[in-house]
């Protein structure tokens, strides 16, 4: 078996847990999600970015494509998203927002800054899939490797926070059973939604 195929159908269980959860939680959230991305749509977007998507950025990618319809974006922030999911203040990026973040963050010689490959702010090999309005912090995954980090601009970059797109989600998924449970610190369901205090 492709053992890289193998970690793209955990980021489907681990994904389909968090869209059954939201979805037995805050209906009303789970209801206004898009489908999926095309196979012609992320073939382009790595066209134009020049980097291949890891294969398990690709998998999440096919079951949502998470941009907000055309007449709900906002020219006037660097990103936008389905408010309040995964968490208050931060978004999940579709292929357009992902790509717009990308051609914002990437850099000529592919690291920022050039003279600390070990430790830089930001490498072309990291795709964003989750920030917040200014594009100022989120989440990225390595395609090197399928590793998730995080990144805060003005700090040190953190890289594999998460061993893996799936392993993520899989904590994504806890916070949405502690909400569904009710036993969350700063969300909880109302009306079908997430609201976080």
């Amino acid at each position: 078996m492709d053992h890289r195929r193998g970690k793209s159908m955990d980021v489907v269980d681990s994904w389909s847990r968090v869209m059954g959860l939201l979805r037995e939680c805050a209906p009303a959230d789970h209801a206004e999600l898009p489908g999926p991305a095309t196979e012609e749509m992320l073939a382009a977007a790595e066209e134009r970015m020049g980097v291949a998507l890891h294969p398990d950025l690709r998998a999440w990618l096919l079951l949502n494509n998470l941009d907000l319809p055309e007449k709900d974006r906002d020219d006037d922030v660097q990103c936008c998203g389905f408010d309040g999911f995964p968490d208050e203040g931060s978004f999940y990026l579709g292929v357009t927002a992902m790509e717009r973040l990308y051609a914002n963050r990437s850099v000529s010689g592919g690291i920022d800054p050039p003279d600390r490959p070990e430790h830089p702010f930001w490498r072309n090999e990291w795709i964003p899939f989750l920030s917040d309005q200014d594009g100022w912090m989120g989440k990225f995954v390595d395609v090197r490797d399928g590793r998730v980090g995080r990144w805060f601009v003005g700090e040190i970059t953190v890289t594999g926070e998460h061993a893996s797109l799936a392993d993520y989600f899989d904590s994504v998924a806890r916070t949405l059973t502690k909400v569904a449970e009710g036993t969350h610190p700063t969300c909880s369901a109302v009306e079908g939604r997430l609201r976080w205090t």
